[in-house]
């Protein structure tokens, strides 16, 4: 009887699992988005932010009017160069990807925590739209005082803390690579003496 009970649960347990993993899966897009975003610094002292926004498909089925919009970049902070902060596709395909990107001109120095992206797209079979989010970028220090480089700071540092260390380095380089050149000057000048 209990054998007879736990098949049954089992059963029931393994049905269940598939009926949900069938309705998990449906016949609907999954749209996943990720949002990138990298400083450059012109020599002119201003900087540049590079936005890419990469939108996939994961889902069995096409996504329709897709729209993508991130106002996550204030007007009194940054200015658009080239590109547009929105953009729209008619449709994306079951396992497409759409790329979009611009690039922005800092004007304030400081943080920059960016929000994610917004992206509505349309089920054939729903009448509302469905929204998406982008990833978040990681903070930005725009505009940030960056110190001189300093090049061959190491060497010295090296140099002025192991001074000792580096003068047995040097005398030991010098033992072993001249001794062999010792040796055979030592037997010229020998041979050179002997009549």
């Amino acid at each position: 009887m209990a054998t007879l009970m736990t098949n049954l649960l089992l059963t029931a347990c393994i049905a269940l699992f598939f009926v949900s993993a069938a309705t998990a899966v449906g016949d609907s897009p999954f749209i996943i988005a990720h949002k990138k975003a990298s400083l450059t610094r012109l020599k002119s002292g201003a900087e540049r932010v590079s936005v890419s926004i990469d939108i996939y498909n994961q889902g069995f089925s096409t996504a329709y009017d897709l729209s993508l919009v991130d106002y996550s970049w204030p007007q009194d902070a940054f200015d658009v160069i080239s590109g547009n902060i929105s953009q729209s596709w008619e449709k994306l395909d079951a396992g497409g990807i759409r790329s979009h990107s611009f690039e922005l001109e800092a004007k304030k120095q400081g943080m920059f925590y960016g929000a994610p992206a917004v992206i509505s797209f349309r089920i054939p079979t729903k009448a509302a739209l469905q929204e998406a989010y982008s990833t978040s970028i990681l903070p930005l220090d725009v505009l940030a005082e960056i110190p001189p480089e300093k090049k061959f700071e190491w060497v010295s540092f090296v140099y002025n803390n192991n001074k000792q260390g580096i003068q047995r380095y040097y005398l030991f380089l010098l033992f072993v690579l001249l001794k062999p050149v010792c040796f055979v000057f030592v037997c010229l000048l020998w041979n050179l003496r002997q009549p």
